[in-house]
């Protein structure tokens, strides 16, 4: 049985195969650990875990970080990249995205929108 760092490696892998590297790059010099630590408890603990799949809890985590408005964006752009890579269509993403004009209002859902594109279009 793999350990829950080994899972969260293999799903970021599928991903995002450079995130680990990215996050240690960019934080673990201010806090050491930081990567190995994320890599383990966001993706192997949670993102790993059965009965509801991948492309779901993607779907899941742009809609709440849509919710959570403008402070996210460099976040929601990186997890519109992963659901992208998860098997969402762009659709989908933008369908999640104006869902949360219901409970984050015009304003988050704007700011979805506008990172949704900024994806979208760096990846044309």
């Amino acid at each position: 049985m793999s350990t829950a760092l080994e899972k969260g490696r293999d799903l970021a892998a599928r991903l995002n195969p450079d995130l680990e590297q990215v996050l240690a790059e960019r934080y673990d010099a201010l806090l050491p650990g930081f990567s190995e630590s994320l890599i383990e408890w966001a993706y192997g603990r949670h993102y790993a875990r059965g009965t509801v799949d991948l492309k779901t809890r993607q779907l899941c985590t742009v809609a709440a970080l849509t919710a959570l408005g403008g402070q996210t964006g460099p976040q929601l752009k990186v997890n519109i990249e992963h659901t992208l890579a998860a098997g969402a269509s762009e659709e989908e993403i933008l369908e999640v995205i104006w869902q949360m004009a219901v409970y984050g209002g015009l304003p988050a859902a704007i700011n979805g929108l506008n990172a949704a594109r900024e994806v979208f279009e760096a990846r044309a």
